[in-house]
């Protein structure tokens, strides 16, 4: 049984190893350069950077832009998979599913701009139907500063992760619950809040933390369909790294680890979160 243990652990050791030398060493780098002034440590560079308008116009962007993709993409995603649960369950329509999961972000980042475009399908449609005169009426969708073209893309794209993260609870959820919650006289909305969503919670919590860590990190989707200004945070690292000023780039880096920070906190506050919720559910505690 020890011989067994061991090689256990030795089989973790390549997922270990490449975790140190890859990952890993690209974490400390970035933590030793965002601390770095000369030959000197100092932590004046994570202080510098909220008096950054830039960097705080940034983060206010990017967590606008986060929390609504992600809210609709829960929100759409539940409601499909609450409409078609008996039908997804199915292999051929839940291969209707995984298709979109295959097809990168910037494909789908591309897609959106053909289409929502004020030169794309879209406005050429309206003005050859009539609906509007020129492609200047046609609203500015896409490379906005309102961040609506990358909430699009982020939506189509996340409504099938959404979708097929549900489709295992809703296959696990006897029909019993609301059987019995519709005998004591409970509403759809009731047997929904009563037999469904104490179920649905850590997972909708999981799947959203998933999609806010993904969004609020991305870069090839706000760079394809972003403006100059504002910018989510990963164009603004990008752009604070590959400037010619040499001053800008522990601000890159600091601007990095606190976002890694924060979300690895926020992560592991969810998982014990959510952990504590299913412990609660299994002993049929509902708070």
């Amino acid at each position: 049984m020890k011989w067994l243990k061991v090689n256990k652990a030795l089989l973790l050791l390549p997922a270990i190893l490449f975790f140190i030398l890859i990952p890993g060493l690209g974490i400390i780098l970035a933590v030793l350069e965002s601390v770095r002034d000369g030959e000197t440590i100092t932590f004046r560079h994570y202080l510098d950077l909220f008096e950054q308008n830039r960097f705080n116009t940034s983060v206010l962007f990017s967590f606008t832009v986060t929390i609504i993709s992600t809210i609709l993409a829960l929100i759409l995603g539940l409601g499909i998979v609450r409409a078609f649960a008996p039908l997804l369950q199915e292999n051929k329509y839940k291969l209707l599913v995984w298709i979109p999961m295959v097809v990168p972000h910037f494909v789908w980042a591309y897609l959106v701009y053909l289409l929502f475009n004020q030169s794309g399908f879209l406005s050429n449609i309206l003005g050859g139907a009539g609906w509007i005169e020129g492609r200047s009426q046609f609203p500015l969708l896409v490379q906005d500063r309102h961040g609506v073209g990358i909430i699009l893309t982020y939506v189509w794209k996340e409504v099938p992760f959404v979708t097929l993260m549900l489709l295992p609870v809703y296959a696990t959820i006897s029909k019993r619950y609301k059987e019995v919650a519709s005998l004591l006289g409970a509403g759809s909305y009731k047997a929904f809040w009563v037999a469904e969503w104490p179920f649905l919670l850590p997972v909708l919590i999981e799947t959203g933390s998933i999609l806010f860590a993904f969004i609020f990190t991305a870069f090839e989707v706000p760079q394809l369909l972003g403006v100059t200004s504002p910018q989510m945070l990963a164009i603004l690292a990008y752009d604070w790294f590959y400037s010619g000023n040499w001053s800008d780039r522990p601000f890159a880096f600091a601007s990095l680890v606190l976002v890694g920070l924060g979300i690895g906190f926020v992560m592991w506050f969810i998982l014990y979160f959510t952990n504590k919720k299913r412990m609660h559910i299994t002993k049929g505690i509902r708070n």
